[in-house]
């Protein structure tokens, strides 16, 4: 059901990833060190700008072509796919969707290139899902926000091409309308060279090895007030929906995680040959694949579904939490598969069935946990309560 376009496009970023991602992963997840020469060619090749308008630089295309290219890459290497979803999910799109056109023009050419990368700053130690524990503070002071506070688990922010995290602030108290009080959450652009902006070391992960991820300390922290992004007092709801969409574009990744090891799999299981004929002559190993793949093609509808609602300008929330949710457990469910099918072979790391066996945990967690998407999903059923309850 693609049209031509989509298709060509998933077309030249398989070939990519096969061609290219793929005979380095290992050697890179090793090191734990992000290939900033494959990330250059995915810039030249135009995916970190594919749904930035080509008046900011970028290739003008929908969401859904993230979506197809985040999934090609993710079949290989989710690190790399990671980069690319959070680059453009998490990165440029808070700017693209809520920037000032100076904001756009000056910022989205270069991330759209991909010769700069962009970080969302929202989760800290006692906020993720719950925003209303955000510790992070901002005031304005002589036309200039003055931040101080600590984020944590945030990608793309410590690489060579980082220029800039947005990050979200409590600015102020709100009253409800009995009489309680909730934090007032604003969003401010942070360029990395800011002095009191500070990148602390790395994760040891479980996976995701090649992503970059760190925690950020920001004291005295000192930008122009116009670095402000949306309204002051909005940042609540405008990381929801950025969210949102960062939720369908991981969906995404996730499918193809999954059709990576539906892909191993296949392959393993026509020659590996065991007791004198194929594994896959076995009818409870057949039958194991063919389940891999019904995942897979549910996961991949239901994010299609949210992408295509997203471009319409639809509301899309609801579908967001579904991709997630049905496209996160596929890929845990079809990694195990696959390492079990794999045998001895599945645990080692050299082995991208491993890697995604590895990989594949964070995708109940990251952008939303699986409890988070089902509380989401449970309000729109008309259970209000569901998240807090």
């Amino acid at each position: 059901m693609l049209s031509e376009e989509h298709q060509r496009l998933a077309a030249q970023v398989r070939e990519f990833a096969d061609e290219v991602v793929a005979p380095a992963s290992y050697e890179y997840d090793t090191e734990r060190r992000l290939p900033m020469e494959i990330i250059a060619q995915m810039g030249q090749l135009g995916l970190f700008g594919l749904p930035i308008s080509r008046e900011y630089g970028g290739q003008g295309r929908d969401y859904l072509s993230l979506c197809l290219a985040v999934e090609q890459l993710a079949r290989v290497d989710q690190s790399i796919a990671v980069t690319l979803e959070a680059g453009l999910g998490l990165g440029a799109m808070p700017i693209l969707t809520f920037g000032t056109d100076a904001q756009k023009e000056r910022y989205l050419p270069a991330l759209a290139r991909g010769e700069e990368l962009a970080g969302f700053g929202l989760t800290e130690a006692d906020a993720g899902s719950d925003a209303g524990g955000t510790r992070t503070t901002a005031r304005l002071e002589d036309g200039r926000w003055v931040i101080d506070g600590t984020k944590q688990f945030i990608t793309n922010s410590g690489t060579p091409i980082t220029s800039l995290v947005t990050v979200t602030a409590v600015t102020g108290q709100r009253r409800r309308s009995d009489g309680s009080s909730t934090p007032e959450l604003t969003s401010i652009i942070v360029p990395t060279d800011t002095p009191g902006f500070t990148v602390l070391p790395g994760y040891d992960k479980v996976g995701w090895h090649t992503s970059d991820t760190h925690p950020l300390l920001l004291e005295d922290v000192r930008v122009p007030e116009e670095n402000l992004l949306g309204e002051q007092g909005r940042g609540f709801s405008n990381f929801l929906t950025i969210l949102d969409q960062g939720r369908v574009a991981l969906g995404a990744l996730c499918v193809g995680a999954a059709q990576g090891c539906v892909e191993q799999a296949v392959d393993y299981a026509q020659q590996r040959v065991v007791f004198g004929r194929t594994l896959g002559e076995n009818q409870h190993i057949a039958f194991t694949i063919a389940r891999m793949q019904s995942r897979t093609a549910a996961a991949r509808a239901v994010v299609h579904e949210a992408a295509r609602r997203l471009d319409a300008g639809m509301p899309f929330s609801n579908e967001a939490s579904i991709a997630k949710l049905v496209s996160s457990e596929a890929a845990v469910a079809n990694a195990r598969d696959a390492c079990q099918i794999w045998g001895g072979n599945g645990f080692m790391n050299e082995n991208v069935v491993a890697r995604h066996y590895r990989d594949s945990r964070i995708l109940e967690v990251g952008e939303g946990s699986t409890e988070v998407q089902l509380g989401i999903i449970a309000k729109h059923l008309g259970f209000p309560n569901a998240l807090t309850g």
